[in-house]
């Protein structure tokens, strides 16, 4: 797993006082606010379309799409393919269980620290 926390988001994260989901969220995984506001989203609305979403966080579709592709790479959404009565389909998104997510966050910054501390053992050789 790659390490994504960048030194500046983790340096806001811990001056943060009560730091929510969304600032954990961008921190640990290096995505975007609204892309986190989108898993939230997705948190109350499991199953939702990407034209739903956009009109829930009035936002374009595109845009929508770009941040579902997003979580879907840090493995904190998934899309599933219905099949419609008419005919075609309709791609529906989940996300990964909150519980799920916080061990891909726990995972994430083990990683990510197990990094910084190859580094500091490499100082001076």
């Amino acid at each position: 797993m790659e390490a994504d926390p960048s030194p500046q988001q983790f340096r806001n994260l811990m001056i943060e006082e009560e730091p929510g989901l969304q600032e954990v969220l961008t921190c640990v995984f290096g995505i975007q606010r609204h892309e986190a506001r989108t898993y939230e989203l997705l948190l109350d609305n499991p199953g939702s379309t990407v034209e739903e979403l956009a009109e829930k966080l009035d936002r374009d579709r595109s845009n929508v799409n770009r941040s579902l592709s997003t979580l879907r790479e840090k493995e904190l959404a998934k899309r599933e393919r219905r099949l419609l009565d008419g005919g075609g389909h309709i791609y529906q998104y989940n996300p990964t269980p909150l519980s799920e997510s916080r061990m891909l966050m726990h995972d994430t910054l083990d990683a990510w620290a197990a990094y910084v501390h190859e580094r500091i053992d490499e100082f001076g050789e």
